[in-house]
């Protein structure tokens, strides 16, 4: 009988930990939330066409609407809709958006950061520091206008080649004439703990961007080990332009960030 009740146990015993190790082996759960950041001079109508793919997808899409007045407000309303999500998170940003997120990736729900032709400030830098280490094509134009409240917007006749040259023509203007006046001081605003320094993160170069020079987001992009990806003839609007492709390295970072 004791030996009947040995093999028993020992049974039990070889079921629970070969349970565990099925447990250990089990790939992580996919991350449902996904939060939109937009960038400067634009609103998060412009996410849109990822939005619909993700959601086609099974993902919880939120869409940060920032008020591009301060960073530390931008900054305030992205993580107003951080604490709205039901689970762990993933943040896209698209633009100085990326200035965002480094801020507000910190939050312990973000397991992982997306960076979309998008800023990736390491502390003590700002987008104006960095822009003059590496010029973009309109930062060498008078493209970019300034209120005399301090708010700067694109001139709209310059917008649909330097903003958006891969959109139709028609939309492109449409977003020159409904832009969101932006604030000067957000592009000489510092980020004090860079939130990729922590967390896993992905980015997208825009090879043909006229907003950020190209060699800045591979710079950032190298330096933060995200995981990279480039897009052939992309203008800053790739991720209008190029959904499907911002799309999927959204879910792979969805499918690969740890909770």
């Amino acid at each position: 009988m004791k030996t009947a009740f040995r093999r028993t146990a020992k049974s039990i015993l070889l079921a629970i930990t070969a349970s565990a190790l099925a447990a250990g082996a089990a790939p992580a759960a996919t991350v449902k939330n996904i939060i939109l950041v937009h960038g400067a001079w634009v609103d998060g109508s412009g996410w849109k066409p990822v939005y619909e793919i993700l959601v086609r997808d099974g993902y919880n899409v939120s869409i940060v609407q920032e008020p591009l007045t301060s960073m530390p407000e931008d900054v305030a309303a992205t993580k107003r809709v951080i604490d709205m999500q039901p689970g762990p998170c993933i943040l896209v940003a698209h633009s100085y958006g990326g200035s965002i997120i480094t801020a507000a990736g910190t939050d312990p729900r973000v397991v992982g950061l997306v960076y979309v032709a998008a800023h990736e400030l390491d502390a003590g830098e700002t987008e104006v520091s960095n822009g003059k280490l590496y010029p973009s094509a309109t930062s060498k134009t008078k493209a970019i206008e300034k209120t005399p409240d301090g708010y700067t917007f694109l001139n709209p006749d310059d917008f649909p080649a330097d903003f958006a040259a891969d959109l139709p023509r028609a939309q492109a203007e449409f977003e020159a004439h409904s832009q969101i006046p932006t604030a000067a001081k957000v592009f000489a605003t510092t980020v004090v703990d860079p939130a990729w320094k922590t967390k896993p993160s992905w980015a997208i170069v825009a090879t043909a961007d006229k907003i950020i020079n190209p060699d800045l987001e591979r710079m950032y992009a190298a330096r933060a080990h995200s995981h990279t990806i480039e897009v052939k003839g992309a203008s800053h609007s790739v991720y209008e332009s190029r959904p499907r492709e911002v799309s999927a390295l959204i879910e792979e970072a969805a499918e690969n960030a740890q909770p």
